[in-house]
Order: structure tokens, then sequence, then C-alpha cells
């Protein structure tokens, strides 16, 4: 039996007009260049040779300029003038969730769109795979702000599951949309993935299958992480008997929270959960990005923005 389904999020097309004008508003006169807004990139094509500077990848070492000079030289690359942008966004029953006025899902679909306007400039392009309970959606990259509103427009109709007591909702596999993204994703550029990592992510010493496909994508492309966290999850309130139930599995539990070692057992391990979604996506040399919903997530994005523009992002190891 197939999941129940209802409407997506409770996002309307004026949002995204709002979104777009505080992520200008916020870093007018901060970035400068088109494609050079978020990501130059190293670029296909090679320039000019310079002295090696530790920190520098030693793939790019020039061995003629080396063996000529004693000192050895790294070939930099000029930078790809087009960036294509591809967000993969987890709807999964774990991002319907949030104990203020916004859901998870809201904020995914918002930080997506962030860094959508980040990089519409020039000819750079926006695509995206929108993954739900119900299937996939694969929304091909194009340019212009335009065409950010409307991929943002259509992955926040997208229709999201109930949990059913009996257990029935189907499960988003984050991995395989990695590995689809991978095959879809044809040119070097930028991945967003955008989810909460959690499900398997979570298993104590285990690589999660998303790990070793953000790894698969970073042979490729560069990859940033954001991970959507609602306060909600880290801590539990002493409001006496409550009933959880997992929106992925329909699985629920009654769980005392007037126990004080319950409280704490639970907020330890919501830190350590965190602390290996964060440690297992910068293993797969991904740049990892935490926002929650109780707080300015876009002055979290804009942040992270501007440190990327002065450090450039891990390269997963070879």
């Amino acid at each position: 039996m197939p999941p129940a389904l209802t409407p997506g999020t409770t996002l309307r097309p004026e949002a995204f007009g709002r979104l777009e004008l505080a992520v200008r508003r916020r870093l007018e006169g901060r970035l400068h260049g088109d494609y050079q807004g978020l990501l130059p990139g190293h670029g296909s094509e090679p320039g000019e040779a310079r002295r090696y500077r530790p920190g520098d990848d030693v793939r790019r070492i020039d061995w003629a300029v080396t063996a000529r000079t004693d000192h050895p030289h790294v070939r930099d690359t000029i930078a790809d003038h087009e960036l294509t942008t591809i967000g993969v966004i987890d709807l999964s029953g774990s991002l319907h969730f949030g104990t203020g006025r916004r859901q998870k899902r809201d904020v995914a679909v918002e930080v997506l769109g962030a860094f959508g306007f980040v990089t519409a400039h020039g000819a750079n392009r926006f695509g995206a795979l929108a993954l739900h309970p119900a299937g996939e959606e694969w929304y091909a990259p194009a340019a212009g702000r335009h065409h950010v509103h409307s991929t943002l427009q259509r992955i926040a109709r997208l229709p999201r599951a109930t949990a059913r007591s009996t257990g029935d909702a189907t499960p988003v596999d984050l991995s395989r949309g990695l590995r689809r993204a991978g095959r879809l994703a044809r040119r070097r550029g930028l991945v967003i993935v955008v989810s909460d990592f959690l499900g398997r992510a979570a298993e104590k010493d285990s690589t999660p299958p998303w790990a070793k496909s953000i790894r698969a994508l970073t042979e490729r492309h560069e990859v940033i992480a954001v991970d959507v966290v609602d306060p909600r999850e880290l801590n539990l309130p002493d409001v006496g008997f409550i009933t959880l139930a997992d929106p992925e599995s329909g699985r629920r539990r009654v769980v005392d929270t007037r126990d004080r070692s319950v409280r704490i057992r639970y907020a330890q391990a919501a830190r350590q959960q965190r602390e290996r979604i964060a440690a297992e996506i910068r293993r797969a040399g991904a740049s990892h990005l935490s926002v929650r919903t109780d707080t300015d997530w876009l002055a979290d994005v804009i942040r992270y923005v501007e440190r990327r523009r002065r450090a450039p992002l891990p390269r997963s190891p070879r």
C-alpha cells in the first residue's frame, strides 16, 4: 500500500521573492563578479606556473618547471566562467518536523534557494534533484533567476508522505539520489546536498551509504552538505509522558520525560549523532554547513559564502 500523501510545504511563491531580496541585500557589496560570487573553481585550462605554497594540491605540480628552477612549482588553472549548481534536496519524512513556526522541510527548500540565488548570475546554471517519498523529480539546469524561482516553487509543491502507525511509509534513499545526481551532473560544478542525514546515517560504528556517495561526487564536483536541525531533536523537554513517532517508519514509543536521566541520555545521544554526521561529511571530502530552524539560518549561509571566498573547499583524498 502506498504512503498517504499530503500537500508539501507551507511556502508560498512570494516567499522566494523575499528570499532573493534578502540574499541580495545581505551580499550587496561583499561579493564581486558573476561566476566568482561563490565558487571560482579550479577550471580545466592551464594557466601560469608559480612557486609551490604549503596547502597547494600536489597533483598540480609542474615537474618541467620544477626541474628547470630547482624549486617546486605548481600550474594554476583558469577558472571556469560558467558555474553549474546542482541541488540535491532530501524531502523525506524526518524533514516534516518543526517545533516552531518552521518545519525543517521549509528551511531546506529555502536554503537550497539561497544558494541558487547566490550563484544565479550571468550564464551560471541551476538545477535540482528532489528526493521525496513518492519518487524523485529532476529539474534540468538552466540559467536565470526566474528558473531558480520556478524550480523552488515546483519543489515546494511536491507532496509529502504521512507515516501510518503500520509503518508503511516509503523511505527516501539519499545514497541512491546522490548517485543519480552524479550521473546527471555531467559538467564539473557545485553540488549542494540539503538533508538532515538521519536514518541509516545515524548508525554507530558504520559508514552510512550516503557518505560513500558524497565521496564519489567529490571526485568531480565541489560538494557542500547542509545539515538541517531542529532544536527539539537535540533536547527533550520535561513535559511528562509523550509519544514519539518515527515519521519514516511509523514506529512509536512512549517516553517519560520527567526522568532526568532519560533527558540526559537523549541529549548525549543526539549530540553524538550530529558529531558523527559532521565527521562523515568531512571524511567524505565535502564542506559541512549546519543550519537550525530556530535561528537566522540565512546569516549562517552568508557567513559560509564569505568564508568560502577566502578559503577553498576541502578536497577529497585521492
